[in-house]
């Protein structure tokens, strides 16, 4: 496999990873339709465990079934697959090298209440076993129990890396002080992807930030520079230079299912501003098979712009 330059440039960033990490970032990247980009467009599916089978496979039954996830992600001609522990396990097997997979090794469950925290659900070595790239991994910026999930992301991400996975981090603000309105401010947002870059991650996973600010100090500081952040784009652009100046990858969340025109409007925008790719999940599975292929490949057009 012969590296681009684009993907070259990218692995440089990283100067300071084993080659077993290395060479599984490359894997991400020189993987799928958008292989040799540097862009990413990843199929999620932790849904299930966050949300219950009836909200995430309902819509579209052939969801229940875990290979339909992998199909559906080799068929569509994805980066990578996501999942937690036992969707990837069932079908690792079976779809061994057809396409990169990502570990999620914590989740949290819609049914508990209280401060926002997620639960480590499998391990550096189960990801081994199973042929993953890398792991994946859920934070919580704002929580009051954001320390306890800090800890464990990174005892995690050494483990990883010593083994030579990468590390992908979910970055989600919530809880503590955080209003869900607050969730996906700008500067909320831009911080939280900082925290997972300083935190060590390889990949950064966060939410598309809307134009309300949170912490009126940065309001202040906001309006007293030539920051531009009305459009999505300029927003977007915001978060990716707050991951030291662009040289992390960061990729956005596809958010709740809604109709194709509203996706795409909104990825256009997420990739105007320079973003890494899109990691999308309900817009995808829960939509009849060609017509979530159909939409994943329009959106790895974005991307090839």
């Amino acid at each position: 496999m012969t590296l681009t330059k684009k993907v070259s440039e990218i692995l440089s960033w990283y100067s300071s990873e084993n080659p077993g990490t290395l060479g599984n970032i490359s894997k991400l990247l020189m993987s799928g339709k958008l292989a040799g980009t540097g862009k990413l467009v990843i199929l999620p599916v932790d849904q299930g465990f966050e949300h219950g089978p009836i909200r995430s496979f309902t819509n579209n039954p052939s969801g229940y079934d875990p290979d339909y996830h992998f199909q559906l992600a080799i068929d569509a001609g994805c980066n990578a697959y996501a999942a937690p522990l036992g969707f990837i396990e069932s079908g690792a097997t079976k779809y061994a090298g057809q396409i990169p997979l990502i570990l999620k090794v914590n989740n949290a469950d819609s049914l508990s209440t209280g401060e926002p925290c997620q639960t480590i659900t499998s391990s550096v070595n189960d990801a081994l076993r199973l042929g993953c790239v890398a792991i994946g991994f859920t934070i919580y910026p704002g929580s009051n129990l954001s320390g306890k999930m800090y800890y464990e992301l990174r005892e995690l991400t050494l483990e990883a890396k010593s083994k030579g996975l990468a590390v992908v981090v979910w970055s989600y603000p919530r809880g503590g002080a955080l209003a869900k309105a607050d969730e996906a401010a700008i500067d909320v947002v831009a911080y939280a992807a900082h925290i997972a870059a300083q935190m060590g991650a390889n990949i950064i996973k966060i939410k598309p930030p809307d134009n309300h600010i949170f912490d009126q100090e940065a309001k202040k500081v906001i309006e007293k520079s030539d920051l531009k952040l009305d459009s999505l784009a300029e927003r977007v652009q915001h978060c990716v230079k707050s991951t030291f100046n662009g040289k992390r990858i960061v990729i956005f969340s596809g958010g709740p299912a809604k109709g194709r025109d509203a996706v795409i409007d909104e990825i256009r925008q997420v990739a105007k501003g320079g973003s890494f790719g899109s990691i999308v999940g309900r817009n995808s599975f829960q939509r009849p098979k060609a017509e979530g292929i159909k939409l994943l490949n329009e959106i790895m057009d974005l991307y090839k712009k």
